[in-house]
C-alpha cells in the first residue's frame, strides 16, 4: 500500500522539508525520490525538488520508493533484564548478543555479526521487554526524532506506599534536571503494579520519577512504542519487524 501525507500547515512548504518532517526520510533521501520520479503530489508526479506542496495536498510515495526506504532492517526484541540497549562499557553484555538463530522467531536472516543495528531509544539494563536495533533512518526518526509523537507504554512494579496523591504528581507536577516532564498517563492496575504512558525518553526516567515521590521500581517491563506491541514474543527472543509495522510506526 502506498504511503501518503497530507500538508496540514497554514503556508506552502519546499517537499523534502515536508518529507523529513513527516518522518518519511531524510531531506537527502527526499530529493533524490523526488529526482527518480517516486514521488506525487496530487496524483501528478513531481520532479522538481523544489516544488512546494501546498496546504490540503497530499504527497504519495511509489512502492518502489518504500522499497528503496526500506532496505534496512529492524529488530523486535524482548530485552531480558542484564543486558544492555547500545555500546556496552568493560563487563557489560549487549543485547545484539542475542541475536542469533535459536532465539530467533518466524523467518529472516540473522544479522552478521558486525551488522550495524543500533537501538531506536533507550531501555536500561535493569528493565525489560520491547527494544527496536534497526539499520533504518526512517523507523529511527519516526521513533525518536525531533518531530516524533509515539507513545511508549510500560509495566512498572514498585516498593513503597501508593498513594493517590503521588500518582497525581506522577501525572504531572515533576521535574528531571531541572526541566518539568510533559504530562504523563499513570494509572494502577495492582496493589503494587502501574502502568506508565508517556512521550518522551530521558535517561532512567520513570525509576527517576518513582524516587521523587517515595518509591522504588522493582521491575519495569516495556509493552508497546506507538503502535507496535510486545505481545507474546517471549523474553531473550527476536524476530524481524513486519512491512505491515513498519508502515504503522512511520505513519
Amino acid at each position: 500500500m502506498a504511503v501518503s501525507r497530507t500538508w496540514t500547515g497554514d503556508e506552502p512548504v519546499r517537499l523534502n522539508k515536508f518529507m523529513g518532517q513527516s518522518g518519511l526520510c531524510s531531506r537527502r533521501e527526499a530529493d533524490a525520490l523526488i529526482a527518480d520520479g517516486l514521488v506525487a503530489v496530487d496524483g501528478e508526479t513531481v520532479r522538481d525538488a523544489g516544488r512546494k506542496i501546498r496546504p490540503g495536498q497530499t504527497l504519495t510515495l511509489a512502492d518502489r520508493a518504500e522499497a528503496a526506504l526500506a532496505e534496512g532492517v529492524t529488530i523486535v526484541l524482548h530485552k531480558p533484564v542484564g543486558y544492555v540497549s547500545g555500546q556496552p562499557e568493560p563487563g557489560k553484555v549487549p543485547a545484539v548478543r542475542l541475536l542469533t538463530a535459536a532465539n530467533r522467531i518466524g523467518d529472516g536472516a540473522v544479522p552478521a555479526k558486525d551488522a550495524s543495528l543500533p537501538p531506536i531509544g533507550r531501555l536500561d539494563e535493569d528493565s525489560r521487554g520491547l527494544l527496536l536495533l534497526s539499520s533504518d533512518g526512517v523507523v529511527a526518526k519516526a521513533v525518536i526524532g525531533p518531530e516524533s509523537d509515539l507513545d511508549k507504554e510500560y509495566l512498572v512494579e514498585v516498593a513503597g506506599t501508593v498513594t493517590e496523591a503521588k500518582l497525581d504528581r506522577l501525572r504531572h507536577g515533576l521535574e528531571l534536571d531541572g526541566r518539568r516532564l510533559k504530562p504523563a498517563r499513570v494509572t494502577r492496575i495492582e496493589p503494587q503494579r502501574l502502568r506508565f504512558v508517556l512521550r518522551e525518553g530521558r535517561k532512567r526516567q520513570i525509576r527517576r520519577m518513582c524516587d521523587l515521590v517515595g518509591l522504588e521500581v522493582v521491575d519495569l517491563l516495556r509493552i508497546r512504542i506507538g503502535p507496535l506491541e510486545l505481545g507474546d514474543l517471549p523474553e531473550g527472543r527476536w524476530r524481524v519487524l513486519t512491512p505491515a509495522e513498519r508502515a504503522a510506526l512511520v505513519g
